[in-house]
């Protein structure tokens, strides 16, 4: 039998949950949908162009990924002094080194798009469309990195409602100017993939500087100065021993699944189309996880302050259910919209069938993912990333390796029916990490996190 105070903070963390995911949510996908606009601008100027596009995207996607993946390290350091900003200051100038750091290394590696695409034999004519653009999203890198440094913190103060304003007035930006530059419309000339790295570098730098000014003036630490000075190394260092792991996870799994989309490309045409598909609509419903995985980290992080161990499993309880409950509606909807959504991917006919009959292999992917990724974000407010990454870099690796058989000898089911075991694996593996961390018998906050 519950006791009412007990039922009554479980409501409370479920509210809590809900109220800070749900504009990060919104911000996702805002930003998703003005990604579209780009490549749909893209596509009408020249085959070429989108091209080039995609691929300084290949590099610039998972480049963006990680830099926000290794700053959410900041997030359980600065939850449990969301009302003392002297011992809140310190750890924000700490997460702006790292995100400067890793945002330099995740720059150089996009600047770098035109040699990596010599050696990796990407078509000429793509290349030399790119010009300035590897350059531009470059400098879009380390924009981001400055806006991850301060949503981070904004989402852990419970301010993620700051953070969908920074986010939707980039965005808006970004889709502007695609459609002023890239295009062209009327009198106006079009600039093609210029002008979209310039729009896309003008939405990073005005997020950027929304995010930083919110931070200033609508938390405790207004009116203090957040430039980051001089580094203090051993801030720095705790709080990579948190985000860098998290940055290897995220480069872990979009390596893998650059794997698996190659082994669906070698079964077929259809396949490959088929795949894209796939995990394009899983990335539209997994977006809700990551969400309500993040809005969960503070909550978390402040039981993990007080060692309340009934409190931190709660609330990642809480956490998994919302997440599968917000998944699980828009599953519902893609699927009983699915007559109507599978032919705004593809007008072939032979295709269309292909894509409805792999749904339900969709859904097991996205649900599995979901509770993995919860339960990581779990982690990350324990401040222990370092077993998420090596559930992440052992079920993955297996996957990598049995990818191209398991795609030869079952097709692209037993691929995707591989790819949603590896993330159930996953899941289970970071379970018992939460389970065992959480019992608080070994964390003190001048332990080197993630050990």
């Amino acid at each position: 039998m519950i006791k009412k105070g007990t039922a009554r903070t479980g409501h409370g963390t479920w509210a809590r949950i809900a109220g800070a995911a749900l504009p990060l949510y919104l911000t996702m996908i805002a930003a998703s949908a003005g990604a579209l606009v780009d490549t749909a601008l893209l596509g009408n100027h020249a085959t070429t162009t989108l091209a080039a596009f995609a691929v300084t995207m290949a590099v610039f996607g998972p480049a963006t990924a990680t830099v926000a993946g290794a700053v959410r390290g900041v997030m359980p350091f600065v939850a449990p002094h969301k009302e003392d900003p002297d011992h809140l200051l310190p750890v924000v100038r700490g997460g702006m080194w790292l995100a400067i750091a890793v945002g330099a290394i995740a720059a150089a590696a996009v600047a770098s798009v035109p040699l990596i695409g010599r050696l990796t034999g990407v078509p000429r004519a793509a290349l030399d469309e790119l010009g300035v653009f590897p350059l531009l999203l470059a400098g879009s890198v380390l924009a981001v990195a400055v806006s991850s440094s301060a949503t981070s913190v904004l989402v852990a103060l419970g301010r993620s409602r700051l953070v969908m304003r920074a986010g939707l007035l980039g965005t808006a930006v970004s889709a502007a100017l695609s459609v002023l530059l890239v295009g062209g419309p009327g009198p106006l000339t079009g600039h093609g993939l210029t002008g979209a790295g310039v729009a896309m570098l003008a939405s990073s730098v005005l997020t950027a500087c929304v995010a930083q000014l919110s931070l200033r003036r609508s938390t405790v630490l207004t009116g203090r100065s957040l430039a980051p000075g001089r580094p203090d190394v051993r801030q720095v260092w705790k709080l990579a021993a948190v985000g860098i792991p998290l940055a290897g996870t995220v480069l872990v799994k979009f390596a893998v699944l650059g794997v698996l989309t190659f082994a669906a490309a070698r079964i077929g045409t259809d396949s490959a189309a088929v795949h894209s598909v796939g995990i394009a609509l899983v990335n539209l419903m997994f977006t809700a996880a990551v969400a309500v995985g993040q809005a969960t980290v503070p909550v978390v992080a402040d039981q993990a302050e007080r060692y309340d161990r009934s409190g931190a499993r709660r609330s990642v309880v809480a956490g998994t259910w919302l997440a599968l409950a917000a998944v699980g509606l828009i599953a519902a909807v893609l699927m009983a919209l699915g007559p109507w959504v599978v032919p705004l991917f593809t007008a072939d006919a032979e295709v269309r069938p292909q894509i409805t009959d792999l749904l339900p292999l969709v859904l097991a992917v996205v649900v599995t993912d979901a509770l993995q990724a919860v339960v990581g974000f779990g982690l990350i407010g324990l401040k222990r990333t370092v077993p998420s990454f090596v559930s992440t870099f052992v079920c993955y690796g297996v996957l990598a390796l049995v990818a191209a058989p398991v795609a030869a000898s079952g097709g692209l089911v037993a691929l995707w029916a591989a790819l949603a075991v590896a993330n159930f694996c996953q899941a289970a593996g970071k379970a018992y990490s939460f389970r065992r961390h959480s019992a608080f018998g070994e964390i003190r906050e001048s332990t080197p996190a993630g050990t």
